[in-house]
């Protein structure tokens, strides 16, 4: 009877220890997500002891990521765009966003989470930009005028899409203006382009802080070893968004920008609304 028992919690220990295989989940081929979301705020005021100033204003962004997965190979692509006005009652319209970026980063795995990169990064604007502090208002940007093309090999850890960092110590910069700006964000004098060559870094963060609120990380480092390397350019933004329902999300920007060249302080954003959110192409292909 001893023995029968032995026997039987063997066997009952060895089947609770064997291994289970697990099923190989398949990893999507593209994975492509865009998404559109506008931000609405009005301001009225009439007879109001306190006094105030009749607004409205709108803010427009689209998102749209592609991601391409086969084999070694990994390969990214963002697209970055926005534009908003504000409305004032005596003053007229007034520019609140304008930005154009587009990211793409092509990787082979060398081990784990390593990959050999190359990444190409434009970032501009699409209409001409004032600054209202001066009387009369000044122009200070326009159209393509500064526009930023990057490029260069690297080294990419990525640990998912939502986690990853890309470091290229031998990066070429292009800087563009028209003749208006020619002299300005570091190009030359009578010169409508400037090239430097740099170290890049490049980091994206998601991550979700509580149910239905997800908070995004972007940071840019870039140092220009033939000018004054020792002024290093940062670019910092962080959207944190909140979830109401499917359609509805309430959006948080916090925008900043140190760049030696184009400003000798820091440039801030922020930009909070409720607005709608429209997921316009959805897409798993495996």
């Amino acid at each position: 009877m001893l023995l029968i028992i032995l026997l039987a919690f063997s066997v009952t220990t060895y089947s609770q220890k064997k291994k289970v295989e697990k099923k190989k989940v398949p990893v999507p081929k593209w994975k492509i997500h865009g998404r559109f979301t506008f931000l609405f705020n009005q301001s009225a005021f009439s007879n109001w002891a306190a006094g105030g100033q009749n607004t409205v204003a709108g803010n427009f962004n689209v998102n749209y990521d592609f991601n391409y997965k086969k084999n070694n190979w990994n390969w990214d692509s963002r697209l970055i765009t926005g534009y908003g006005l504000s409305y004032f009652t005596d003053k007229g319209y007034r520019k609140t966003n304008d930005r154009f970026e587009f990211n793409s980063l092509v990787g082979l795995k060398s081990s784990n989470y390593w990959f050999f990169s190359f990444f190409t990064n434009l970032r501009t604007q699409y209409t001409r930009g004032f600054d209202y502090s001066k009387t009369p208002e000044r122009s200070v940007s326009d159209f393509l005028s500064p526009a930023y093309l990057s490029f260069g090999p690297g080294m990419l850890w990525k640990k998912s899409d939502d986690l990853n960092i890309n470091v290229a110590p031998a990066t070429t910069r292009l800087t563009f203006v028209n003749d208006m700006f020619s002299g300005k964000f570091g190009v030359e004098e009578g010169e409508n382009t400037a090239l430097s060559l740099g170290f890049n870094l490049a980091a994206y963060y998601k991550t979700g802080l509580m149910t239905n609120v997800e908070m995004e990380n972007i940071l840019t480092i870039y140092s220009d070893y033939l000018d004054n390397p020792q002024n290093i350019d940062v670019e910092y933004q962080a959207n944190i968004r909140f979830k109401v329902n499917k359609s509805l999300k309430m959006h948080i920007t916090f925008h900043t920008i140190f760049d030696d060249n184009a400003s000798g302080k820091v440039q801030y954003r922020e930009l909070f609304g409720l607005g709608v959110n429209y997921s316009f192409h959805e897409k798993v292909t495996y």
